[in-house]
Order: structure tokens, then C-alpha cells, then sequence
């Protein structure tokens, strides 16, 4: 890898290293400079051969500094599994294209985007066949994360979850674990990131929840699915429904859906630590489970309350402070980002924004799951977000994706269908 400070000046090369196909490799670079835009590229040969091959250049920006103004995105569930219902390859590619021309800092996914669950389904369970869920993102992920760090929340359809390791080095929740963190470098505990410590039966380090800081920003990414005990949403399986909740009489208890006890002392230590003038939590959904945003914040480890409104959160949390929508109520969170719900809905609650985010690839431009929202704003797929951090403002752009033969006078793609800003809060 060559590298420099200058678009094809590059004054900095790695050592050498041998490469398989279809193997991810790591290349650490050291040395570098905080708040500064490095460009690189590839140069490699094959064995035998007597030409270097010189591949694209591309760039990426190191840690911000307080003061700075820059842009980070994100996407919701892409699901490419649901081909003709709510994905089309071409669109997700349009939309990955659209992303990379904002040139954010870095890219986040809020999950269901590498789901296993017709390998478990079809009795088709292996490592190389999650692998290949995997891989075949990269397809479309490397389109912007040639120059954007890319930043994956888990989500349900995933099936990196507690619930499915047996003990095993087969089953689906290991198999799942060690693609995301193969094909993926995502954060590691460490002096630059925060995240979780434990080490899962043969994956190691699940690197699921984790946070960093940014300029003036602080990023939290959550996770409950590797921490319950129990299905969070859907139970992987032949004939398994999505989130059924069913009637009294057999009825899940979602106090058990949880983060656990280890990643809610951590999220506390890492909000009343901050500094940041703007604060940025992600995750799959509220809860992990169920539809709406607001209108889920107020139950069980999230708001305290069963769905008659009974408080038992001192009981079913004890040693917990405070529920999580409280916590981040408390500690000025400026906007919750989810996915989810295959839509883009924004709503505010005690002063914090609740922003759901839309699907990059549903060619039916849908907004699913909208009944479930009874107050806020409610827009139909397809784009992606774009957030733009100043010392100022914190401005969020949803932009539209279309395929060409879909376009119309009204309908643009890249157009931006929605925007509103949120004012820093005074410094006290």
C-alpha cells in the first residue's frame, strides 16, 4: 500500500504482504496524523508475473478535531435476501454510489443486512456458505468504504445472537460472528475505541457495541442480541415469524430482552464521561424488537414500563440507574438512530430525536411498517442519510435513490426529500 498527503503524491509504503483470493487481509498503518486526509492505493503482482498492477486511488480522513465541521452516513436494512419484495442490486448500487459522491468520514449500517436464516432454514448451515453472505456485500459496502470506514450494527436477521450458541464451533451464532469480524475490521476495545471486552465461545472478541468520538461528537453503536438469553425478535427456524408476539397464554416476556448488565454500566460510563457537544446512538431498533419508535421508548428496559403501564423497572433491572431512554434523556443524546422498520420516520421525545432510517434497495419505494408511527414525519424508502456535524448544527439529509427508468419530474435520484437541523445546545 502507498500512501501520502497528496492526491498522487504518495511518500509512504507498507511492507509487503501475500494475499489470497477471496481472503480479507489487514494492513495496519501506523504513524499517521490526527485530522488529516491521507490518499493510498493498492499495488500488487501476481505470482509469476512481471508487471505491478497500480489500483484506484482513494482517501480517508483520521480522528477530527473539536471545531470541525464533517459528514458521516448511514443506510438502513438492505435485506439484498429479499430480491424482487423489497431489493434490487442495481438500486443498492446506485444508492452505495450516491453515498461515496458525499465522501463522509464513515459509513454506518444499522443491521439485517447479512441474514442466514435460509441457510439455517434449508439445513445449508456452514462456514463457507455464511461466508459468502458476507462477501457478497463487500461488493457493494466497498463502493464506499474504498474511502469510508464502514461501521456495522447487528440486527436481527443476522442471527449473531446469545441464544443460538450450544457449545459448539458449528453453530449459527459462531458462524455468524466470525464472518462479521473476518470480512469486516470493525472496533476493538482499545485507546481509540470503547466496546465490549468479552470474549465469545470460538469467535473471541464479538466487537458488537462499541463507541468513539469524532470532532464534536460522540457515536455509541448498541447491541441486545448477543447479550439476551432469549430470542430477541424472530426465532431462526423453518416456519419462525418475524417479532410474533403472540397472546397472553404463551406470551414472551420482553424483560428479557436485554443489553445485559456489562453493556449498560458501559454505556453509562461512556455518557457521563463525554464531553461531546453532540451525542449519536445506534441501534437495530428500540428494544431490538417490535415497530414505531416513540411509541416503543417507553417500555420495559427502555422506558421502565410494562404494556399496561405498570413501572417495574426497579424490580426486573435492579443495580440499573435509570432506563435507557431516561439515561440518554439525561445525559443530552441529540439524535437515536434505527433501523428496522423499512422506512424513514423521524420524532422527537424529551428533547431527543428519534430517527429511523430507510432501506437503500427496496425498488418499491415503500414505506412499510408506517401504522405503526402516530405521530412524526413518514417518508417511503429508498436513500440513505446524510448527517453534517458542525460546532453549530447537527443537519441531516435524507436522500432519495431511484432507479433511471423510475425517475420522475418528482421523484430524482439523489434529490434531497427531507431535512431538518438541531441547534448545539449552549455551553454552560
Amino acid at each position: 500500500m502507498e500512501l501520502g498527503r497528496e492526491r498522487d503524491t504518495y511518500s509512504v509504503r507498507t511492507d509487503p504482504v501475500r494475499i489470497e483470493a477471496g481472503t480479507p487481509t489487514e494492513i495496519a498503518i501506523t504513524g499517521l496524523r490526527p485530522d488529516t486526509r491521507y490518499f493510498y492505493r493498492m499495488r500488487s503482482r501476481s505470482p509469476g508475473a512481471a508487471d505491478v498492477e497500480t489500483g484506484p486511488a482513494c482517501s480517508f480522513h483520521t480522528q477530527r478535531a473539536p471545531g470541525s465541521t464533517f459528514v458521516f452516513a448511514l443506510q438502513g436494512d438492505s435485506h439484498p435476501e429479499r430480491l424482487g419484495k423489497m431489493y434490487h442490486p442495481d438500486l443498492y448500487e446506485r444508492t452505495m454510489r450516491n453515498v461515496a459522491s458525499d465522501h463522509p468520514d464513515f459509513y454506518v449500517t444499522l443491521g439485517d443486512d447479512f441474514s442466514i436464516e435460509r441457510l439455517i432454514e434449508r439445513n445449508e448451515l456452514s462456514q463457507p456458505a455464511v461466508d459468502r453472505v458476507y462477501a457478497h456485500q463487500r461488493s457493494f459496502l466497498g463502493l464506499v468504504g474504498c474511502s469510508s470506514p464502514l461501521f456495522l450494527v447487528n440486527g436481527n436477521h443476522e442471527q449473531a445472537a446469545r441464544y443460538l450458541l450450544d457449545g459448539t464451533p458449528n453453530s449459527a451464532a459462531v458462524l455468524a460472528g466470525r464472518a462479521r469480524t473476518r470480512f469486516f475490521p470493525l472496533p476493538a476495545p482499545g485507546d481509540f475505541y470503547q466496546g465490549d471486552a468479552e470474549e465469545a465461545e470460538s469467535v473471541g472478541l464479538l466487537r458488537d457495541y462499541y463507541s468513539w468520538t469524532w470532532g464534536d461528537a460522540l457515536f455509541v453503536v448498541l447491541d441486545p442480541y448477543w447479550h439476551s438469553p432469549v430470542p430477541v425478535d424472530n426465532k431462526a427456524g423453518p416456519g419462525k415469524r418475524e417479532g410474533k408476539q403472540r397472546g397472553r397464554k404463551g406470551q414472551r416476556d420482553l424483560w428479557d430482552v436485554t443489553i445485559g448488565d456489562a453493556q449498560y454500566r458501559w454505556l453509562t460510563d461512556v455518557l457521563t464521561r463525554s464531553r461531546a457537544r453532540f451525542k449519536f446512538v445506534f441501534a437495530h431498533h428500540v428494544l431490538g424488537t417490535g415497530r414505531g419508535g416513540i411509541e416503543m421508548a417507553g417500555l420495559y428496559e427502555w422506558g421502565g414500563k410494562d404494556r399496561r403501564g405498570v413501572d417495574l423497572f426497579a424490580q426486573k433491572r435492579p443495580g440499573w440507574e435509570l432506563p435507557i431512554h431516561d439515561l440518554m434523556v439525561n445525559n443530552g443524546v441529540t439524535i437515536f438512530f434505527q433501523g428496522h422498520d423499512h422506512l424513514f420516520a423521524r420524532q422527537e421525545l424529551d428533547g431527543i430525536t428519534y430517527q429511523s432510517v430507510a432501506n437503500p434497495a427496496d425498488d418499491t419505494y415503500t414505506a412499510f411498517n408506517a401504522d405503526a408511527y402516530r405521530s412524526g414525519d413518514v417518508l417511503p424508502n429508498s436513500g440513505h442519510l446524510r448527517v453534517t456535524v458542525s460546532p453549530q448544527e447537527v443537519r441531516v439529509d435524507y436522500v432519495r435513490a431511484f432507479l433511471p427508468d423510475d425517475e420522475t419530474e418528482g421523484r430524482k435520484n439523489g434529490a434531497v426529500a427531507f431535512r431538518y437541523a438541531i441547534e448545539a445546545a449552549p455551553e454552560h
